[in-house]
């Protein structure tokens, strides 16, 4: 006989600061209960085929796969979100883009693009918030399209286009009063990408080139072109990218170029405004 309590005394993950939730969130799933199950029957009797389904999760999880791929989900913003390992992570820190996006923009009618959406986060965040919004959302990976548009239909988001791109090619003749982007900028040299979970996300949707800036160069260059007048251009960049990318944006003859600072500290996105 097991029991939920003893079950997480023997979880064994290595040693994180969320090792204790990863093993929760992972019981309760193979259990089919939400987490605070846990906490009120400690003491309830776990089925033979849901132990072994919680440890083929723990093995998963002891193997450096992320939670949220071996769940297939990831809570962004008020959303819970269909991930897969074609797509990122969403990460608590792009939920500055979704803020400062609400912040600079009125509620009645916009055009929005999301660049490189992923799982389609920071898309259906906005449009969650924004009915009057309408928001295009694009990716140049077919299957990370077809989960966007699989997330789409599951919240009911009619204000929401979801579009195979690289980038802008399939977008000319297109104009919008709000870019957003979260885009590869890691270099493809740095040593994060064969550490912890990173490592199984997919290298496409990270790497930028040498200096981890060749996607940031090109969304700053072609931007203008697809932006209306008085328009904004939100990107998320990494740690230390802040300063080369409000240069980059100020080349491009960006107004009222700013970087705020995320959870950690760190100036981790920066925008900037196409003159009027």
């Amino acid at each position: 006989m097991t029991i939920i309590a003893s079950l997480l005394r023997a979880a064994d993950l290595p040693d994180s600061p969320t090792a204790r939730l990863d093993a929760e969130l992972l019981l309760a799933a193979a259990l089919g209960k939400p987490r605070s199950y846990l906490h009120t029957w400690p003491e309830k009797i776990v089925s033979s085929e849901d132990a072994l389904t919680f440890a083929s999760y723990l093995q998963r999880r002891r193997g450096g796969e992320p939670v949220a791929y071996i769940l297939g989900q990831q809570g962004f913003w008020k959303l819970d979100l269909e991930v897969a390992p074609h797509t990122l992570i969403p990460r608590p820190d792009t939920e500055l883009l979704v803020e400062a996006a609400l912040e600079l923009l009125p509620a009645s009618p916009t055009q929005v693009l999301d660049l490189g959406t992923g799982s389609g986060a920071i898309a259906l965040a906005l449009a969650s918030e924004r009915p009057a919004w309408k928001v295009t959302a694009v990716d140049r990976v077919l299957e990370a399209v077809a989960l966007a548009e699989r997330n789409r239909q599951r919240l009911h988001l009619n204000n929401v286009t979801v579009l195979n791109s690289h980038w802008f090619s399939a977008l000319q003749g297109h104009t919008y009063d709000l870019i957003i982007s979260n885009p590869p900028y890691i270099a493809d040299n740095d040593p994060h990408l064969v550490a912890g979970d990173v490592r199984f996300e997919p290298a496409s949707a990270l790497v930028a080139g040498r200096d981890g800036l060749d996607d940031l160069r090109h969304i700053i260059h072609e931007a203008p072109k697809h932006l209306n007048a008085g328009g904004w251009l939100l990107l998320e960049h990494g740690y230390d990218q802040a300063p080369a990318v409000r240069d980059l944006l100020l080349s491009q003859g960006f107004a009222d170029v700013h970087s705020r600072i995320d959870l950690g500290g760190h100036e981790r996105i920066t925008l900037g405004r196409r003159p009027c």
